[in-house]
Parts: structure tokens; C-alpha cells; sequence
């Protein structure tokens, strides 16, 4: 007889521009990988042809780019396709998923730093995505002289529509992301993001340990 997969788990990264949530999220697969996961790595806005397509439309609008609401209905039908083209069916066959992002960037970001509110984003999510939320949100914060240099190292002078914007915008971001952590203890952890990537990725690791054993057991 053929046993059923177990259903897969969904890890999700967030926190502010430069805090490593690529690299992490990459390492991870790869432990994940040696202790015999299958693991698939995906990003927001992204991770499908269609959300592809729009995380274009995001990061390097035309004319003077979207305004607030335009913006997060973006996002929201980026994420609706990316959940029913690619999360929820990887997670059907026993996938283990890692984003790099997830709604939680939304609320952050056009909810919080762009004034949109939480219940408003909240409510697009609902429709776009049945609400979804993953099994466990990575957090990872880094101070703000560390993060300037890291973005210097990554972008130069150059960065997308997001990324660029003023400095006061990305304090609120990291502000919005500490308090949706803090309210959602069980959902989120919290994990400091200076140091090497291999201190880092130990400190995800010992963070992720009862998912990851619970799921062996």
C-alpha cells in the first residue's frame, strides 16, 4: 500500500530591505534538503509567471508609479495566484514551502508604512488567498546602520520602487513588522539578523527545531 505524504509545511521571511531574508531562506532549503525534506523556494511578489509579471509592474511601475490602494491590490492579486498556482498545491504533495515574503511584507508596508491600515489589507488577503498564513514567520531584524550598509553593498546607487523610498517610510516598516510579531507570539519569531549567515542561519535553526522535529516525529 502507498502511504499518503505528509502535507507539507510553509515557512515564510519577512523584516526590512538588506536584512538577509534571501539568503536565509536559501540556506534553510538546504539543511531542510540534507535532513530529507523535498523543499521548494519561492518569493513575493513572485513565484509564479503571472505574479512574476506583476512584481514587475511593481518594482519598475510606469509613468509615476501606483498610488497606495493600486499598490496593495497589486500585491494582493500577485499573492492570490502565487497561493493557488504554487503554495497550497507544493504543500498538497508534502512540500516543504519558504518564501521570502508573505502577506505579513503587505501589511507592513502598505498597511503600516503606507497608511492603508491593517484591516484593510487583512481583508484583501481574505479574498485573494482564503486568509492563508504560514506555519511559522521568520522575522529577521537588523539595526539601521548595519542595514545601510548592506543595501550600499547590494543595490549601489541604484534600487526599484520600494526599496528607494525615504528612510523615514522604512523605519515605519520595521516598526510595523516588530508590532505584527509582537501580537502574534505563536506565529512569528523573532531572530537577530547581524552577524555571519551561518550565525544567522543557527539562530533560525534552533528557532525552527520543534517544526522541524515535530514534523520527523
Amino acid at each position: 500500500m502507498t502511504s499518503t505524504p505528509k502535507y507539507g509545511r510553509f515557512i515564510a521571511f519577512e523584516g526590512g530591505e538588506g536584512t538577509g531574508k534571501s539568503t536565509q531562506s536559501r540556506m534553510l532549503a538546504d539543511a531542510l534538503r540534507k535532513g530529507g525534506k523535498v523543499v521548494k523556494v519561492t518569493r513575493e511578489p513572485g513565484g509564479t509567471p503571472g505574479a512574476e509579471a506583476i512584481r514587475e509592474l511593481l518594482l519598475h511601475p510606469p509613468g509615476e508609479g501606483w498610488n497606495a490602494r493600486a499598490e496593495a491590490l497589486l500585491f494582493a492579486a500577485s499573492r492570490s495566484d502565487h497561493v493557488g498556482t504554487l503554495i497550497r498545491p507544493a504543500l498538497a504533495e508534502g512540500t516543504w514551502v519558504i518564501s521570502d515574503r508573505f502577506v505579513d511584507s503587505s501589511r507592513a508596508y502598505q498597511g503600516g508604512a503606507g497608511g492603508l491600515g491593517d484591516e484593510a489589507i487583512q481583508a484583501l488577503h481574505q479574498f485573494g488567498s482564503d486568509g492563508m498564513r504560514p506555519d511559522c514567520t521568520i522575522l529577521l531584524e537588523v539595526d539601521e546602520a548595519r542595514l545601510s550598509e548592506r543595501l550600499a553593498e547590494r543595490d549601489g546607487d541604484t534600487s526599484d520602487a520600494i526599496g528607494g523610498r525615504s528612510i523615514d517610510y522604512h523605519r515605519e516598516v520595521a516598526r510595523s513588522f516588530r508590532k505584527l510579531a509582537e501580537a502574534d507570539p505563536h506565529g512569528f519569531r523573532i531572530v537577530d539578523g547581524t552577524g555571519t549567515p551561518q550565525e544567522v542561519h543557527a539562530r533560525i535553526l534552533d528557532e525552527l527545531r520543534p517544526l522541524i522535529e515535530g514534523e520527523a516525529a
